[in-house]
């Protein structure tokens, strides 16, 4: 297991333009629909919501309902949410659990945890046989990984480690299956998913957005708790279409006073380390070898099992994954900020946003709690995940800091409408957008045909 910052396979872009109508085009939704959606795996549930036998959870995607539903043998099975008899949805709430069958409301076929029909009224009236001995639920690849569920609605799909290339080892290394989820927002916003994804496949917004940057700004100093200067940032682009960004954590801006004394919340976090904050006086960015090399040293003795096991920079760094087609993940020494985009049904002006976060076991302890990345956290150790809480766009805050975000989402959609927009102009360190971009067109052009845009 490599406990080095190691490169990812490079994967050059092709300069494809990216125009207005990406965003708006309902061709284009199609598209993207049938040539990708249905092509690409997708994290879709969560373990941790499904303990039991005949748990079950439904989550939306695009056009359709996807069923999960644990088994007798602890695996997960996908279904579609459609009765095989006339098409009626099989289950209208959004979790629960099957004490022996799902049981469709409009003809009372019933239907076992593993997809089997077990039971259809009048089963001698059917010319094509008894339809228990014929059926099943509709089902689509799935797989487990880092305690989601994936599902793959192509049963020629590739397997989940083999699509996921070098994120599924940096994952396992990290124990993010045992990580608890300890804030969940979700929210109908009026713009494109691409927004969304595009949004947080770039640093470059961030002092503008988050930081109230000017024109007379010096972007070196704008750095708070991470250096997001392009110039010390690592971009990889993965093979696999997926993208990394590593920006250097543990120091910034606003760490220290004008006499160059650690101030809090850093000098909390020192000490809670065993290092001294006064030792630090002027040597601001000295503070992030310590903070490694002490959270290597004392990390597992305390609980953090992972410390052992990571390589040093993912102690104290920033992680920002994009994982194709649509998730983003910041993912700290101790927690991840769940970001996820999913498609409207029909209109390409609108997206399901989820603004979650995630805490590992040890993060979760009381005295632990300096540890955390900048997560609101709900719950403890001994509580269940945080429920998945539904808020309404220009009524409920979404999330701090997200806010800024989603204000330039639905700005920029309007923008894309505009005849005047003559497509993106995207410098280095946007190179993950282009590359995004061009991996949705290649699944169009593999499983449909030329791209129309």
């Amino acid at each position: 297991m490599s406990t080095q910052l190691e490169d990812w396979p490079q994967q050059a872009t092709q300069g494809h333009k990216i125009p207005g109508t990406r965003y708006t085009s309902k061709e284009f939704l199609e598209q993207e629909w049938e040539g990708m959606w249905t092509k690409a795996w997708l994290l879709l549930g969560r373990e941790a919501e499904l303990p039991n036998f005949g748990d079950w959870q439904k989550e939306e995607l695009g056009r359709e309902e996807i069923l999960m539903v644990r088994q007798k043998d602890g695996s997960v099975k996908a279904f579609y949410n459609v009765c095989q008899h006339r098409g009626n949805p099989l289950v209208e709430e959004t979790k629960g659990h099957v004490l022996q069958r799902f049981v469709c409301k409009y003809h009372s076929w019933a239907f076992l945890p593993d997809g089997k029909l077990n039971f259809a009224p009048d089963k001698e009236d059917f010319p094509e046989g008894n339809p228990c001995d014929n059926v099943r639920l509709s089902e689509l690849k799935c797989e487990t990984f880092a305690g989601f569920i994936w599902v793959n609605m192509d049963p020629d799909c590739i397997s989940l480690q083999e699509y996921l290339g070098p994120i599924w080892e940096e994952w396992e290394q990290r124990e993010i299956h045992t990580w608890k989820r300890t804030s969940a927002n979700t929210m109908w916003l009026p713009c494109n998913w691409k927004i969304v994804l595009d949004n947080f496949n770039e640093s470059y917004h961030v002092p503008t957005v988050h930081m109230s940057a000017t024109p007379d700004t010096d972007r070196k100093k704008i750095r708070g708790a991470i250096d997001t200067y392009f110039k010390e940032t690592k971009f990889d682009l993965a093979d696999e279409g997926h993208n990394r960004m590593v920006m250097k954590g543990g120091f910034g801006v606003g760490h220290e006073d004008a006499e160059g004394n650690i101030v809090e919340p850093l000098a909390s976090l020192l000490r809670y380390w065993d290092l001294d904050p006064a030792e630090y006086k002027s040597r601001l960015e000295d503070t992030r070898p310590a903070l490694q090399d002490a959270k290597q040293k004392l990390g597992p003795d305390r609980g953090y099992t992972h410390y052992a096991n990571v390589p040093k920079e993912q102690l104290t760094d920033a992680f920002h994954y994009t994982l194709f087609p649509n998730f983003a993940v910041s993912v700290w020494a101790d927690g991840f900020h769940f970001l996820r985009a999913r498609p409207h049904m029909s209109d390409p002006e609108q997206c399901l946003f989820d603004n979650w976060w995630y805490a590992s076991p040890a993060s979760l302890n009381e005295d632990a709690s300096l540890n955390r990345s900048r997560q609101a956290v709900t719950t403890s150790p001994d509580d269940d995940e945080a429920e998945v809480t539904m808020l309404e766009y220009g009524k409920d805050s979404i999330g701090p800091a997200i806010e800024e975000d989603v204000a330039v989402f639905v700005t920029q959609q309007r923008g894309f409408r505009s005849r005047g927009f003559t497509g993106v102009y995207l410098s280095n360190q946007e190179v993950r957008i282009r590359r995004y971009h061009e991996m949705i067109d290649e699944y169009i052009e593999k499983h449909v045909g030329p791209v129309q845009q």
